[in-house]
């Protein structure tokens, strides 16, 4: 028998096994590169998400404070206005307080008032009734039976007015004819939470005691204010009337954070004050606001 001894196989290819071995540490790399991505849009998303969350905490802290200092006083004693800042969580955080009744009512004001603020606002006379008489048109239900004449200004439009009462003031650029620069100029003017068709003169802008004193017919910059029904019909202010001031339980809250890092944001919200058991509720919230360079208010005692 003859003697066995051990089988020689030829050498491995040592090439091929260094490419594979390379390609397998560019595989390695690759996946590090993209875990490293995702760490770091993940820490990015998650500093994003707590810089939400704070901003969101701190204007909570804002309108809860503010609503603090309106009920801590009766509805005849509440400030119409006020301001106050603090620190908290790396922020400086400053607090404005307005009551509605600094805004014209878009459901309650009277057509006199509404011509009055167009008028102020740069439209001539005979534009501005007209566009009064469009949001009164809107804003006013049909009688039962009758033609509804304005719900035919809008076929074209390809909407239907609501006839019914405005639930947010950018509704004032979906009514038919007033030009889209004249609806800018007239936001900051407005609102739906005053709940009358009266103002107080106290904390108006220029603008709308400018647009009272047209209604009534004083160009000496006087004030009377107008009763007025959500249709539109006005009656002669009594002495009484005409020397009142409008009081609503809504206000406007401007929230404005400066973070430690340099970030700022604006918040606005408008609440109503309510009672013991609900001391008030957020009729509005929006965050990003645009900051508004807003004429020094009038004061009056």
């Amino acid at each position: 028998m003859g003697a066995t001894g051990n089988i020689i196989r030829p050498p491995a290819n040592r090439g091929f096994v260094i490419v594979a071995v390379l390609w397998i540490l560019m595989a390695l790399a690759s996946l590090a590169i993209i875990f490293s991505a995702y760490l770091a849009a993940s820490a990015r998303a998650l500093a994003a998400s707590d810089m939400s969350l704070r901003t969101e905490a701190l204007v909570s802290a804002g309108v809860e404070l503010a609503a603090y200092r309106l009920t801590l006083t009766d509805e005849k004693t509440r400030p119409p206005r006020g301001a106050f800042h603090f620190a908290l969580d790396g922020a400086n955080v400053a607090v404005t307080f307005t009551s509605e009744a600094g805004r014209l009512d878009l459901n309650y004001a009277s057509k006199e008032m509404l011509t009055g603020l167009f008028a102020v606002l740069g439209g001539n006379k005979g534009a501005a009734a007209e566009y009064a008489d469009r949001i009164i048109g809107w804003r006013t239900r049909p009688t039962p039976g009758s033609e509804n004449v304005e719900a035919a200004r809008y076929n074209a439009l390809g909407y239907s007015p609501r006839q019914g009462l405005f639930i947010h003031v950018n509704e004032l650029g979906l009514v038919a004819g007033i030009p889209a620069a004249l609806v800018d100029r007239a936001l900051p003017f407005v609102t739906v939470f005053n709940g009358t068709p009266d103002i107080d003169p106290a904390i108006a802008s220029p603008e709308v005691v400018a647009a009272t004193d047209k209604a009534s017919g004083n160009a000496q910059g006087g004030f009377a204010a107008q009763s007025a029904s959500p249709n539109g019909t006005a009656g002669a202010p009594s002495p009484q009337s005409a020397a009142s001031t409008a009081q609503s339980p809504c206000y406007r809250i401007a929230i404005s954070i400066q973070f430690h890092n340099g970030r700022r944001t604006n918040s606005e919200a408008v609440i109503a004050l309510g009672d013991k058991v609900e001391p008030y509720r957020v009729l509005s919230w929006q965050d990003n606001v645009e900051p508004r360079n807003t004429v020094l208010l009038r004061g009056r005692s």
